[in-house]
């Protein structure tokens, strides 16, 4: 059909008045060839209601169900929760435990230490010689009974002897049992405090670990609110643009559609392409499905893929709202309609909509030939179409040079 109207309009540009009546003749049978070959939607015809309240109704459903796993996931950081407290408290308490425990060993330390300085604080006073002597029994009875001066004198000797011995070994001998309770407590109370310590490391271990699952929870449960806020957005921005085209096309007369279904050479019709990424909002996917910033099958990716294709330039200017702008900046004339550039429809209102952007293949007096994605004609939602319509349903046009 493009053809046809392009060669139409070539002939009658190019065909003088006085032609024979037979060539005249030719040019109406072939019209009407064309035209019935061709089923061609009135150009009067209205915008019904589009694939836009689809995509609101599929977000409705992802707000449903992102809402459901949001509050699951609330419930589960609750509970987990409630488990990171009772072992917070359970940790707390074994700590106190081993605060105690290591408070009676430090009173255990001091004790001993306490004790082996009376050991030394009693050989002090004694005398080292004494102790040796009488302790470890090196001087014989003899050995004293030749060393004394009569008998009175040995036997004093003796007597005195055994009187320091037996002070100094029972002195020892109490020192040494409670030493060798003092040791067993240590003991003890190390075991202790090592099982404690463990416990309270293992209660730390679990608390870390519900912690970080609360933490991935949380982060879950805020993702899905993000999804929903992100959705809530989308449903606006699809009403609103619903709104903007329906009234833009239907006001300026309505439509003639020339092509419907896909672009054949255009890259990004599979479905795996995710269609809500966009250059100015990072998009779902972080760059745009189309991996230029644009989500698969909108408006601004094919804009963006044609003027690629027609020119060798593919521009990264974002959003259909930005593209006159961003040319702007980048040295693009705006001008009149014409062939070979890229129409822009601007939101009713600022932050409305992300309005909408075509490639113009002709223009024919007020009329222009656009191809687009992602406009309602009947195929379904984020389809290619190619129609005629007057000029002025648009704001601007990008010129290519």
């Amino acid at each position: 059909m493009l053809w046809y109207n392009n060669t139409v309009m070539k002939l009658r540009s190019t065909t003088p008045a006085s032609k024979s009546s037979k060539i005249r003749r030719l040019l109406i049978i072939l019209g009407v060839l064309m035209l019935c070959a061709a089923p061609v939607i009135n150009l009067t015809q209205q915008v019904s209601a589009d694939q836009y309240d689809d995509r609101i109704r599929a977000l409705q459903q992802d707000i449903a169900r992102y809402k459901a796993e949001s509050d699951q996931l609330n419930a589960q950081a609750g509970n987990i929760q409630a488990i990171i407290n009772q072992l917070s408290t359970q940790k707390a308490a074994i700590q106190a435990q081993i605060d105690l425990n290591q408070t009676r060993y430090d009173q255990l330390v001091e004790q001993i230490k306490q004790n082996e300085q009376k050991i030394d604080d009693n050989k002090s006073a004694l005398g080292d010689v004494i102790a040796n002597m009488y302790v470890d029994d090196k001087i014989s009875p003899i050995e004293m009974l030749a060393s004394s001066n009569n008998i009175s004198d040995y036997l004093d000797k003796q007597e005195y002897r055994d009187s320091v011995r037996n002070e100094l070994v029972a002195k020892i001998n109490e020192i040494k049992v409670i030493q060798k309770k003092l040791d067993k407590q240590k003991a003890e109370v190390t075991t202790i405090l090592n099982d404690q310590k463990q416990q309270r490391d293992a209660l730390a271990s679990k608390e870390a670990e519900q912690q970080a699952l609360l933490n991935n929870t949380q982060g879950q449960e805020a993702s899905y609110q993000r999804l929903i806020s992100s959705s809530q957005s989308q449903i606006a921005e699809a009403k609103a643009t619903q709104a903007l085209l329906n009234s833009r096309y239907s006001g300026s007369g309505g439509y003639t559609i020339v092509a419907s279904g896909v672009a054949p050479d255009y890259p990004w019709n599979g479905s795996n392409c995710p269609m809500w990424g966009f250059l100015s909002t990072g998009g779902a996917d972080g760059n745009g499905g189309d991996g230029w910033g644009y989500g698969c099958r909108q408006c601004a990716s094919y804009a963006a893929w044609r003027m690629a294709k027609e020119t060798g330039v593919y521009p990264h200017w974002g959003n259909a709202v930005n593209f006159t702008g961003n040319a702007r900046a980048a040295g693009y004339t705006i001008g009149e309609p014409r062939a070979r550039s890229i129409a822009v429809m601007d939101p009713a209102k600022a932050g409305q909509s992300y309005g909408h952007v075509a490639w113009v293949e002709a223009v024919n007096g007020g009329q222009v030939l656009i191809s687009q994605y992602n406009y309602n004609y009947g195929a379904g939602y984020g389809m290619y179409s190619q129609m005629w319509l007057s000029a002025g349903a648009f704001d601007h046009y990008i010129h290519m040079p």
